[in-house]
């Protein structure tokens, strides 16, 4: 994202305009940086016992960019209209400096967070979800609220940390590249988000001994609803990216066992082509419930296996400029294990194994395999491609010209592709 921006500001010279308030807001949140400086402050060592106080330099810089985006939301209401400009480049110098501040946020967060005293040091990289703040030292405004309560300014808080839960791992898992992945990926098996016997993920870890300031899920029994089940479409969206890492022996060993239609029916207790708000998991009482699937829904756990199905048969980007022509072409590059093909042993040599699917609901798509093995981001030797009136057309190579590509996308001109592999 940084070297994104960075190449944006450099080839698009432009000025930016604001409003004046937010260039305030911009302003203050600068002067904090200026004073906050380039410190890491990193954490202690952590231990069950640590005490996380927030730096005095860390809790000024945090007091002044909230009291100036509380003071921006004030100015809301009513906007002057006067404008201020800013240049490309110090919009990128702005942002970049935020980012790296944000980074360091976050690698706080892993030394403190991350720990989780569920498995040993091994847990260390997980990323946490939830921190708790308690303010310990504070000074009356000589304000009181609706309830006749005293409003205080907050002087000192220390940071409070919460097991884990996945939520955490799937947002950061979207910014990682493949070795961070599979690092955090195999750290997640051996933490308690892991419930071994059903072979899924859970939405949390144990909260077992958690305050019940943490909201409602501590009105669950354990297993149950927000309370460490597993949620399907938590668990879709983190299988998902472990398909968008490329993790292929990962991702479809997980498949195996964490989604439909995969699983047991019997445990499921109810149709496999229905998906379910939450699973109740091992760590529920009634050992009678566990696998079973609670609350039916169609809309999130859905969604994410069609993203998965997506990216499994046709690839993350089936059409694509040619960075040579400038034009439109397009390439089918599956990930698909060979246990998915379909095996007929009549058929001749190069089409005994296959798999068919409809693309954009029309147009017929086969896959023939020479020989068995998985097909993991492969892209075909060559198409047959047929079309509405009769006639097909063969490409050789891994990739379908502009005016295929074209009407490949109108769809009404194409029957049907095959694709050798």
């Amino acid at each position: 994202q940084r070297n994104w921006l960075l190449s944006a500001g450099k080839y698009r010279r432009r000025v930016i305009v604001v409003p004046e308030e937010l260039a305030a807001l911009i302003g203050k949140i600068t002067d904090a940086l200026d004073e906050l400086g380039d410190g890491e402050y990193i954490p202690p060592i952590q231990t069950e016992k640590t005490i996380n106080e927030v730096p005095s330099a860390l809790f000024q810089y945090w007091d002044t960019v909230a009291t100036a985006r509380e003071e921006y939301r004030s100015d809301m209401v009513s906007l002057s209209g006067r404008v201020k400009e800013y240049s490309s480049s110090n919009v990128i110098e702005i942002i970049d400096r935020w980012i790296r501040q944000v980074d360091l946020g976050i690698a706080r967060a892993h030394i403190i967070g991350s720990h989780g005293f569920e498995g040993g040091d091994e847990l260390l990289g997980i990323t946490p979800t939830y921190f708790s703040f308690n303010v310990t030292k504070w000074e009356r405004t000589g304000e009181l609220n609706q309830l006749g309560h005293h409003l205080v300014n907050a002087m000192k808080m220390t940071v409070g940390k919460f097991p884990l839960f996945l939520e955490g791992v799937v947002r950061m898992m979207k910014t990682l590249d493949s070795e961070h992945a599979t690092s955090i990926y195999n750290a997640v098996k051996k933490s308690g988000l892991r419930d071994e016997k059903l072979g899924m993920y859970t939405l949390s870890s144990s909260l077992v001994g958690q305050s019940y300031d943490m909201g409602r899920m501590m009105a669950f029994s354990p297993g149950w609803l927000e309370n460490q089940s597993v949620w399907t479409h938590m668990s879709y969206k983190y299988y998902l990216e472990l398909l968008r890492k490329g993790m292929y022996d990962d991702f479809f060993t997980e498949m195996e066992t964490g989604m439909l239609p995969f699983i047991y029916d019997e445990n499921y207790g109810r149709s496999l082509l229905e998906c379910s708000s939450f699973i109740a998991s091992s760590a529920f009482v009634d050992p009678t419930m566990r696998g079973q699937g609670f609350l039916p829904r169609l809309s999130g756990t859905t969604a994410e296996f069609l993203s998965m199905w997506v990216l499994m048969m046709v690839g993350p980007s089936p059409f694509f400029i040619n960075d040579e022509t400038g034009v439109l072409e397009m390439q089918l590059v599956p990930a698909l294990p060979f246990w998915l093909f379909r095996h007929d042993p009549m058929a001749v040599d190069n089409k005994q194994h296959s798999i068919r699917f409809k693309l954009f609901s029309s147009i017929d798509v086969v896959y023939f395999l020479s020989q068995p093995r998985n097909l993991f981001g492969v892209a075909p030797e060559k198409y047959e491609i047929g079309l509405r009136d009769g006639s097909k057309i063969v490409v050789e190579g891994p990739t379908i010209p502009h005016h295929l590509a074209m009407n490949i996308r109108r769809v009404v001109f194409i029957q049907y592709i095959v694709a050798y592999f």
